[in-house]
């Protein structure tokens, strides 16, 4: 299956199960702790705009044909739906703790939370899932506490430090030390393919500015005004900011926005779309 790169990093791979197509990263799986995946719009059964593997039950797709997306992707990563535990995104920095208790929420069961951005959790089976059409997915895995979180950032998260959130959150909930953390950041828009206002602009400056920092690094300037922005490189800094070693933090060179035929993109689309998902969980024994 062909897909465009931004770059020759073999951080991340394209796995093919059961007729679906997911990618993994290489740095998640050699903890032996984490299952994960994150979905591409193909191997479903949903129609038109969200075809075929919309992962979205708040778009207008058929309910019944988002279920069987979710068994199918599931069939391939390995895991029951009905151990999935569903964010309820608006944008915040907010990080929930999963627990046994949240077993099957947004699923086969309601959501009684909402406004929450980033789940954690350190019980074997649960299947956290966040959702995406070019906000970023961040993914966390603790091998010494045995503990995963994962976290949609887009702008906002991101010039809010998301990373940093969740990192803190496992570090409150489970003793997590950044620096055993293997991190990644998952496919999302890429610079060339993201462009903001100067508003949004001068957020990263406030935040990333440290002796033009953002300018040379997350920024570039056109002459409408306009930026072009790396989300890519903010969110590897958050992390880097945060204490997780470089070494440790894979980062993904494929973008949503150039691979529209592959994965789901809000510009490329103009909002016409479904979502991908991002899992992960803590294998059980």
């Amino acid at each position: 299956m062909r897909f465009i790169k931004k770059g020759n990093t073999d951080a991340m791979r394209l796995e093919i199960r059961e007729g679906v197509p997911y990618f993994v990263f290489s740095n998640l799986e050699r903890t032996g702790l984490a299952r994960h995946g994150f979905s591409t719009r193909a191997g479903g059964v949903s129609e038109g705009e969200f075809s075929s593997m919309n992962l979205s039950f708040t778009r207008g797709d058929d309910p019944e044909r988002v279920r069987e997306n979710f068994r199918r992707i599931g069939a391939a990563i390995g895991f029951d739906p009905e151990s999935l535990v569903l964010s309820s995104q608006t944008h915040t920095t907010n990080v929930r703790l999963a627990t046994e208790a949240d077993r099957g929420k947004g699923f086969s069961r309601p959501l009684d939370y909402e406004n929450v951005d980033g789940l954690i959790t350190d019980v074997p089976g649960l299947m956290l899932a966040t959702f995406y059409a070019d906000c970023v997915p961040l993914y966390f895995v603790d091998p010494v506490h045995r503990a995963v979180g994962l976290s949609h950032s887009g702008w906002r998260g991101t010039v809010h430090r998301m990373g940093e959130a969740t990192l803190t959150a496992m570090r409150e909930a489970f003793g997590t030390r950044p620096e055993d953390v293997q991190a990644a950041v998952g496919p999302s828009i890429c610079m060339d393919c993201y462009e903001v206002s100067e508003d949004v602009a001068q957020e990263f400056v406030r935040e990333f500015g440290r002796d033009g920092a953002a300018e040379r690094e997350l920024l570039y300037k056109k002459e409408d005004g306009k930026y072009q922005l790396n989300l890519w490189r903010a969110n590897r800094m958050v992390l880097e900011q945060a204490g997780v070693p470089a070494a440790q933090i894979a980062v993904t060179d494929v973008c949503t926005c150039c691979n529209g035929e592959l994965l789901f993109s809000h510009r490329a689309s103009r909002g016409r779309r479904g979502n991908l998902g991002a899992f992960l969980g803590v294998r059980e024994a």
